[in-house]
């Protein structure tokens, strides 16, 4: 049911639609379909000025929607597996910039956040802001140890603007499952729990902060990556303050070249980088765009922007980095069998068919030189080809998807000739092999080795009581399975509904015997009448419960 204000939130979308020529889609909505020939007696349809390509006219329309419509674009621009390639290009070009709001408004949030007068804990505080974006922005400030930091503050309201725009969005997305041809397959239901998620666990600064203290620790002394350091003494849920820094923006590639920094190592670092968090640490920069990449004059980068991390399982990460390998060998049977193993699809999946869709996939790609070859985009044809078998969608994997793709991308526009496979394959075997193998083994150990320490004290008393229970002929096996259970209680049941049956019949034979033979002088007339039929009836009702109760189980 939609709400009043949900309802005039609802009319000013269709009025930017209209606006930006989209009224197709109005138009082949459930509500309107009735009249969608109206469309071509419309004023707007033939004089409208904005004619440029379908999916450029929704990321305009999603700008001028405002900002949750320009997180939500994002998110479904990293969908390939859902959205047609064209649209799902273009919504990646969305930019999240939005007018700032008042710096008076950030210092009063920040007082209220710290209950005491900003001026108490820092020097300054600059009311105009950094940079500005639809959740937060960001103001710099000077501790009173006189350290540089930066301080994001979340948006005034923020939480009740993203609930409104939300609450239509599932709205939205339950009308498009239950009308619109393509909903059941497109799941907009799924989409929009999935970017509810992420978009309430950015409005957390207190999180972000735990994410860029967590990737901070994993690349301390890295010459590759910095991250900078969290003031914790001074970070709340809705204020985050964190160390100053300075470097050029990586999207600048004439300011890195007049500093005589290697675009081929600025290039090649960058993907070490990305596979050094997703298979060493298992936690990644999920949203390294260029605008939250800057690098230090000696080469190294800088990383900003923690609100989206992914992590992979210890099986995920195995699977991915048997199945990379794999493709770098050819080896297509090997990976039809590992998208089996780790049932990313049915396990009814006949083999050879999967295997040779695969192989018409790689194929192709594979005849062009290896610096050509888009590695991202290869995942991408693959989890689509894995559609067709009912693969179930990874969200991990999409992620990191979306993060391999931004990663490549900013590799090739600082050097075009990165080979990305050249780089990542020695990385690959090297994780591989310290996986398996004797130091794989021995790394193990040493790991569990206190779990173990602590259990072995208690290992020769369980033997010996194990030893002299089979010698008293005390020793059982226990065998606990859902079937055995229910064969045990089947039993139970059949032996109880038996000695009902014996108990009823024998009943209902007293009392026949009673009734139609008397006390035989032993009891008055009346009582033998009376016991012949309560036994009877009592048998009766005996056997009738007794064939209930088999007729269900049967």
């Amino acid at each position: 049911m939609i709400r009043p204000s949900q309802a005039f939130r609802l009319i000013h979308i269709n009025l930017v639609l209209l606006r930006h020529g989209l009224d197709e889609v109005i138009f082949a909505t459930h509500l309107f379909r009735p009249i969608r020939f109206l469309i071509y007696l419309s004023p707007w349809y033939w004089f409208r000025r904005d004619r440029s390509a379908y999916p450029v006219r929704i990321r305009r329309a999603l700008e001028d929607l405002g900002p949750i419509f320009v997180k939500f674009g994002q998110i479904l621009s990293t969908r390939h597996d859902l959205l047609p390639d064209e649209l799902a290009k273009e919504l990646a070009k969305l930019q999240d910039r939005v007018p700032p709001f008042p710096g008076s408004k950030a210092r009063a949030i920040i007082e209220k956040s710290y209950a005491r007068p900003i001026d108490e804990l820092l020097v300054a505080f600059d009311e105009q802001p950094l940079a500005s974006a639809s959740i937060a922005q960001v103001h710099t400030a000077q501790l009173k140890n006189g350290r540089n930091v930066v301080v994001k503050v979340l948006r005034p309201d923020i939480e009740k603007t993203i609930r409104r725009d939300v609450d239509l969005l599932h709205t939205l997305a339950r009308l498009a499952e239950k009308y619109w041809k393509e909903g059941r397959r497109l799941r907009p239901v799924e989409v929009v729990c999935e970017y509810e998620k992420t978009i309430f666990d950015e409005l957390d600064l207190m999180r972000e902060a735990a994410n860029a203290s967590q990737l901070r620790r994993n690349f301390l002394d890295s010459e590759a990556l910095y991250v900078p350091e969290v003031h914790w003494e001074l970070t709340r849920e809705n204020v985050f303050v964190m160390e100053r820094i300075s470097g050029t923006p990586v999207g600048d590639v004439e300011a890195l070249r007049s500093q005589g920094i290697s675009m081929k190592l600025l290039g090649e670092r960058g993907v070490e980088i990305f596979f050094t968090q997703v298979f060493k640490y298992n936690f990644f920069h999920a949203d390294m765009h260029p605008g939250n990449i800057f690098v230090e004059p000696n080469g190294r980068y800088i990383a900003v922007d923690f609100g989206i991390m992914g992590t992979l399982t210890e099986a995920d990460k195995r699977y991915l980095a048997e199945n990379l390998l794999a493709f770098f060998n050819r080896d297509y049977k090997r990976v039809a069998e590992l998208h089996l193993q780790s049932g990313w699809v049915p396990k009814e999946t006949r083999l050879e068919e999967f295997e040779s869709a695969i192989r018409t996939v790689s194929e192709p790609i594979f005849e062009k030189p290896l610096s050509e070859i888009s590695f991202g985009h290869f995942l991408l044809r693959l989890f689509q080809t894995a559609r067709r078998f009912d693969m179930e969608v990874q969200p991990q994997l999409i992620l990191l998807q979306k993060t391999l793709l931004n990663i490549e991308g900013l590799g090739r526009q600082l050097y075009p000739q990165l080979d990305l496979w050249t780089t990542a394959k020695p990385f690959l075997e090297h994780w591989m092999s310290e996986q398996i193998g004797r130091k794989a083994f021995i790394g193990k150990l040493r790991k569990n080795l206190p779990e173990i320490a602590e259990h072995l004290p208690d290992l020769p008393k369980k033997l010996n009581k194990i030893i002299d229970e089979a010698a008293a002929g005390q020793l059982e096996l226990k065998w606990k399975s859902d079937q055995l259970d229910s064969l045990r209680e089947q039993l139970h049941s059949n032996h109880h509904n038996t000695l009902t049956s014996i108990s009823g019949g024998a009943m209902l034979l007293s009392g026949s015997l009673l009734l139609t033979f008397g006390s035989g002088g032993l009891l008055p007339v009346t009582l033998a009448v009376a016991l012949g039929a309560g036994l009877g009836t009592g048998g009766g009702f005996l056997l009738l419960k007794s064939w209930l109760s088999a007729t269900d189980q049967s």
